[in-house]
């Protein structure tokens, strides 16, 4: 058993009963083995949701559903999840090839992120659900003093933002299409575009909430195509 995973078990306060499972969350696909943590990645993501999902709706009773959809949205992304990786300082402990790691690897919000779910997921195929739901909280406690609307939800075009230069190296444009009504009562319709193409288009009762609505749809449209 490596250096790495007895640190990062101590992080967890876990001692992991298969090693391999523990081993394999922390394997980048670049490390070339005949396994990578790509699977439990992909379960890891599930128990994330549900425990910030469940945390949430016991935090605040009072909550509209459409509220707590936000702010689970904001905390259950690769940003979220990069957050929580580095108080474990995970970054440390992955197993990445050395081309990776020359390419700065180590501090990739999508590898962090990944890995961190990769974790949760091991975690939870081990000791179940009540193992790794005070962990979870615990992190996001921390890395989240104060957790509301106000302060925690990133508006959608700043995340299309973040997400558009971080993949492509570009800002978003935002055009004007058209609008409508009385002075008191105007409607708005603007369209976001990537490299000259439309990507979305919305309408708002202010410029900027068109432009919000519209990145929104953007986001949704680039995460499912990603």
């Amino acid at each position: 058993m490596t250096r790495a995973v007895e640190e990062l078990q101590k992080r967890l306060d876990y001692q992991f009963k298969n090693k391999n499972l523990i081993i394999e969350a922390l394997t980048h696909k670049s490390y070339k083995k005949p396994y990578n943590n790509e699977r439990l990645e992909f379960l890891g993501d599930a128990v994330l949701d549900l425990i910030v999902g469940e945390y949430l709706y016991h935090e605040f009773p009072h909550v509209p559903e459409g509220d707590l959809s936000k702010l689970r949205a904001s905390l259950v992304n690769e940003k979220g999840f990069e957050k929580l990786a580095k108080l474990l300082n995970l970054g440390s402990f992955i197993y990445i090839s050395t081309a990776e790691e020359n390419n700065k690897g180590r501090d990739k919000p999508s590898l962090l992120s990944n890995a961190f779910e990769a974790v949760m997921g091991a975690l939870y195929l081990e000791a179940g659900l009540q193992k790794v739901k005070p962990i979870v909280i615990s992190l996001l406690e921390e890395a989240y003093p104060k957790i509301d609307l106000e302060t925690i939800f990133q508006d959608y075009k700043t995340t299309l933002q973040e997400f558009t230069q971080a993949n492509q190296g570009i800002t978003p444009e935002y055009i004007l299409e058209n609008s409508s009504g009385p002075d008191h009562k105007k409607e708005f319709e603007v369209s976001v575009n990537i490299r000259g193409h439309r990507i979305a288009i919305a309408k708002g009762r202010s410029k900027k909430q068109a432009q919000q609505n519209a990145a929104k749809i953007a986001l949704e449209l680039l995460n499912k195509e990603k």
